[in-house]
This record gives C-alpha cells, sequence and structure tokens, in this order.
C-alpha cells in the first residue's frame, strides 16, 4: 500500500478548518476590511500595513425651512498587520504519514496561533470598551442575577445605539459561563436549547445573544489610586482631562466616571440617564495631573457623545485599588474587526512547498521545507491579521 503524503496544500485546509473551530471571540466580529488589502493589491495598488477604516459622518437634525449646511466630518480607525505562526520538525518518518495522522500535531500548532489571535482580540476589547456593568468578584449564579445581568448588558448596547439584528454575541471566562447557566437553569427554554445545553455546558443563543466561552477572557487589574475623592481641574471636554496630582498609580484600560456627566444616544443625543464611562488609553504614574481617556468628551454638535457636564468633580474608577477582574465582553458584530490577510505567494524554491488556504475572512500559509544533511523536514504555519475596534460603544464589559 503506497503512503499518502500530506502536501502543504491540504495542510493548510486542513489546519484553517481547525482555525475556525478554535477562534472564539473572532467568530463574532466583522472581518470585512480583509478585501481592503487584497482587492487594492490585486488593481496594483499596495496599500501597506496599516488601513485606515473610515466611521461614517454624524449631523445634527435641522429645525424649520431655512437650510443651514453642515460641514462633513470623517474619522478614522487604524488597522496594523501583523505576521505569527507556529513552526514544526518532522522526521522523513513522521513526514509519510497521513493527514488524519498530522491532525493531532496540526491542531496542537493552530490551537497556538488561534489562542493568540483571540487573545489579542479580547486584550482590545479590555483597553477599547469603556462601557462596564457587573460587580468585581460577584458572579450572577442565581436566576434573578443571571437576568439582570444579561438585560443589564442588552440594555446598554441599546441605549448606544447597537442594532438587534441578531449579531450581538456575549463571550464569557469559564467561571462567568458557570454562573450563567446555573443562573438560567429555572428558565424555560425548548427542548432542544435545553438538550444543546445539557451537552455542551455552555449558554445557548437566547435573549438577543450568541454565547460563546473563551479562556482568553482578559483580567484587568486597576493601579494603587483610590477609586474615590480624587478632584478634577475645571474644564470637562476633550481627550485630557486635567486633575488634581493622583495620588498613586492608573493603569491603562481602566474605566472611569464623572459625576454629572450623562452618555447620550448617538442619534438623538438625549441623555441616557447612566454616567458616561471613560477608559483610560495610558498608564499613569503617581502625581500624574492629566487623564487620557476615550471616548474624548464632546459636550456639542453632531458628535457630542455626554451631557451635563460639570466644570470640576471627583472622577471614580470602577472597581477597587489594585483590584482585578475579569472582562467578560457583549459585543455587537462591528464593534470590532478582524482582518486576516492572504499572504503573497513567493516563488518555491527546491525542496520547498507552499500552500496557502482561505474561507470566510480566515487565512493561513503552509510551508514545508527540506533539510537532505539531517533528513529533517520543518513545516512552518504562519497567519497576517490584524484586530481594530471601530466602534467600541457597541460593546459592554462585565466584571467578574
Amino acid at each position: 500500500m503506497s503512503n499518502s503524503l500530506a502536501t502543504s496544500t491540504i495542510v493548510a485546509k486542513e489546519a484553517l478548518a481547525v482555525l475556525k473551530n478554535m477562534l472564539g471571540f473572532a467568530n463574532g466580529v466583522n472581518r470585512d476590511f480583509q478585501d481592503e488589502f487584497g482587492a487594492n493589491q490585486s488593481r496594483g495598488y499596495s496599500p501597506g500595513q496599516t488601513i485606515n477604516i473610515k466611521k461614517p459622518p454624524r449631523y445634527t437634525y435641522r429645525a424649520g425651512r431655512v437650510s443651514v449646511p453642515q460641514s462633513t466630518t470623517e474619522t478614522t480607525i487604524p488597522l496594523t498587520l501583523t505576521q505569527g505562526g507556529c513552526d514544526l520538525g518532522f522526521s522523513s518518518l513522521d513526514m509519510t504519514l497521513n493527514v488524519q495522522q498530522l491532525e493531532r500535531k496540526i491542531q496542537a500548532a493552530v490551537a497556538v496561533v488561534a489562542n493568540e489571535i483571540d487573545r489579542q482580540g479580547c486584550d482590545l476589547a479590555r483597553l477599547a470598551s469603556f462601557n462596564i456593568l457587573g460587580t468585581p468578584g460577584t458572579l450572577p449564579s442565581t436566576q434573578a442575577l443571571a437576568m439582570t445581568a444579561i438585560t443589564g448588558m442588552n440594555q446598554r448596547l441599546d441605549e448606544m445605539a447597537a442594532p438587534r439584528d441578531r449579531m450581538r454575541s456575549l463571550v464569557m471566562n469559564p467561571a462567568f459561563n458557570g454562573a450563567i447557566v446555573t443562573g438560567m437553569s429555572g428558565m424555560f427554554n425548548g427542548q432542544s436549547k435545553l438538550t444543546d445545553q445539557f451537552s455542551s455546558g455552555i449558554m445557548v443563543d437566547s435573549l438577543g445573544l450568541a454565547y460563546s466561552m473563551d479562556q482568553n477572557v482578559v483580567t484587568h487589574t486597576n493601579g494603587t489610586q483610590a477609586v474615590t475623592g480624587t478632584a478634577v481641574a475645571a474644564g470637562l471636554s476633550g481627550a485630557s482631562i486635567a486633575c488634581v496630582a493622583l495620588g498613586g498609580t492608573i493603569t491603562k484600560g481602566s474605566k472611569v466616571t464623572f459625576p454629572g456627566v450623562f452618555a447620550v444616544n448617538p442619534q438623538s443625543r438625549t441623555s441616557t440617564g447612566t454616567l458616561a464611562q471613560f477608559t483610560i488609553t495610558a498608564d499613569l504614574a503617581a502625581a500624574a495631573v492629566a487623564l487620557p481617556i476615550s471616548p474624548a468628551m464632546v459636550t456639542s454638535g453632531a458628535f457630542q457623545n455626554v451631557s451635563g457636564p460639570t466644570t470640576a468633580a471627583n472622577f471614580a474608577i470602577f472597581g477597587t485599588a489594585s483590584g482585578g477582574y475579569g472582562c467578560n465582553v457583549a459585543y455587537h458584530r462591528d464593534a470590532f474587526t478582524l482582518a486576516m490577510v492572504p499572504f503573497a505567494a513567493p516563488m518555491a524554491a527546491g525542496g520547498i512547498e507552499i500552500g496557502e488556504a482561505t474561507d470566510q475572512g480566515l487565512s493561513l500559509k503552509v510551508t514545508k521545507y527540506y533539510d537532505p544533511i539531517n533528513d529533517y523536514s520543518g513545516m512552518r504555519l504562519d497567519a497576517l491579521f490584524g484586530w481594530a475596534a471601530p466602534y467600541p460603544e457597541l460593546a459592554v464589559l462585565f466584571a467578574t
């Protein structure tokens, strides 16, 4: 019986299928923008390693008959590609095995790649998302708490004008998933949903959310700064808020609020009645006198995102000083985007075999090469990908 050799193309297709099954957070995000790289290259134009994603302009309503022309302002978000992968080595005996026998090795290699893609996405969600709910250290393991958690996240997404188009997802760490399954166990569900949930141990899609469990959900740790009582200097606007010198540190990704500063609906600009939340965009040392925040605080015009700001206040940090919490994230598909771009096919030299597979916005390249001196074959898996958060307002973290 002849041996069935695994060509690079077959391995690439096998690896890509494994990758699709292993991705967690990345499965629910927008993956449209890789076309910006490939489509332009086919026209003879290379966009480089970074593209800028344009966000649609916003305008204000004009009351009455007289026209009031408005200027158009388009904002952009950069998406930068990075290369990474996993490398394997085989003896000639290994390389004579068929694809099914190589599957375990491929799965182990792809797991590393999938884990890193998801980890970067979950960390982006931690840093970019500014809406946050929950109580650090408290799991919603009762029916009342579980329902409050799910409906609260949906409410915040509604307030931020996230569409109700069946493209909302919730990615949970193992502890949050276990608590939600326990809390929802007494709720009515169809027999098929109950069977799926009992078999998998993971929440099934319900209440407007698609659920998944991901061990890469990131834990955020606050700095040593006291979470209440720090005075803000006059002038609450923009992306940098002047404050009295800090008595401790604040870590990048920490969430802050300002008394009297409320979030607004992005279309009507009316207050939601909920304090606007902001994320700190850089690590701050003790004695710092400015808070870099995202989103920038805009008090009027088409891009207004807050109402009723005061001229001075004591800002508050979510959580406890030096405390940590898991950053589970509910999000609409368009909150985050992942681009995986096919590599330009290099010329294969002697002893080198190259295969690439692309499907549903995902792409992997497999390269096999041979060392005749040592009778040793190498295999490398490469991915070219990048993350961006075009609409972080369409996401809400739930702290556990």
